[in-house]
């Protein structure tokens, strides 16, 4: 039954958190559905966890099966996009996410399962979304914990707290960082460490060069929104449905697979494709 919940939100239309603090109180319609599909999908962790794998491996299949991407409809190119923070000779996945956006937490169980699957020539990055009020806390409090190795521990385990323990409040209200401290302190934090590193002057320089990298990415003046994906930070993933824009994600990882194939020398080893279209080529 879980499987199925899954299954189905993959195929609902995509929706994204805007580009703004939500109110105390979050009376969108699309929102309060995401949040309940989010609740009862992570009910059970093991159901939800082969639940998104199932979503991640029909994303590869539709990817193989399916026409190349098209720019406009599929993806948008970046003008002199780069990655944010992957070394040369790798394929980059940003994820532009908030901690608060339902949307990205009804996502999150399916991104788990693609990053657990992704080749060795791929490297994902989670960049988080400052738009004031909530937001803006939760994406120092992702440094922070990132900074101090607590990145993979709590990652997943921070979107249930929010939207199906609601142990905090998201945005719902406004979490002081004293609160979302007390969240890391349960995974080993120290909670006034925690706090100087939120508001630590190397967290600020990061959180400015994630609004700036963002800002970049909807450069054509579409509105900012989350979840987002940018492949190599040429191409802003869309795609009308939740499977549809993992799909697309496949696709511009293949194309870029062998755009990079064809700049190594030819004595190289090239990396292992992913099940999906090898003529794909935005």
């Amino acid at each position: 039954m879980m499987r199925h919940a899954l299954l189905l939100l993959a195929l609902l239309p995509l929706a994204a958190c805007k580009d703004k603090a939500p109110a105390a109180v979050n009376a969108d319609p699309a929102a309060a559905t995401a949040q309940a599909q989010t609740k009862a999908a992570s009910a059970e962790d093991p159901q939800r966890a082969a639940a998104a794998e199932a979503n991640v491996k029909a994303a590869a299949e539709a990817a193989a099966k399916a026409p190349p991407p098209v720019e406009g409809t599929d993806f948008v190119s970046i003008p002199n996009g780069q990655p944010f923070d992957t070394a040369p000779g790798k394929i980059e996945i940003v994820e532009f996410f908030g901690y608060v956006c339902p949307f990205c937490a009804a996502v999150q169980p399916t991104v788990s399962a693609m990053k657990a699957k992704l080749p060795p020539d791929v490297h994902f990055v989670e960049v988080p979304a400052a738009f004031g009020g909530p937001w803006d806390n939760y994406a120092k409090a992702f440094y922070a914990a990132e900074a101090m190795g607590l990145h993979d521990k709590t990652h997943d385990a921070m979107f249930r707290a929010i939207h199906v323990d609601q142990t905090l409040k998201g945005e719902r209200g406004m979490d002081t960082p004293e609160d979302i401290a007390a969240f890391y302190k349960n995974y080993g934090a120290d909670p006034g460490q925690f706090l100087s590193s939120m508001q630590s002057f190397a967290v600020a320089a990061k959180i400015n060069r994630a609004r700036q990298y963002m800002t970049a990415a909807f450069a054509n003046g579409d509105q900012m929104g989350t979840p987002t994906f940018l492949i190599d930070g040429k191409y802003r993933v869309k795609g009308k449905t939740i499977d549809d824009m993992f799909r697309i994600i496949n696709q511009l990882v293949v194309a870029e697979r062998a755009k990079l194939a064809n700049t190594v020398p030819a004595t190289a080893a090239a990396p292992a494709a992913p099940a999906a279209n090898e003529a794909a080529k935005p």
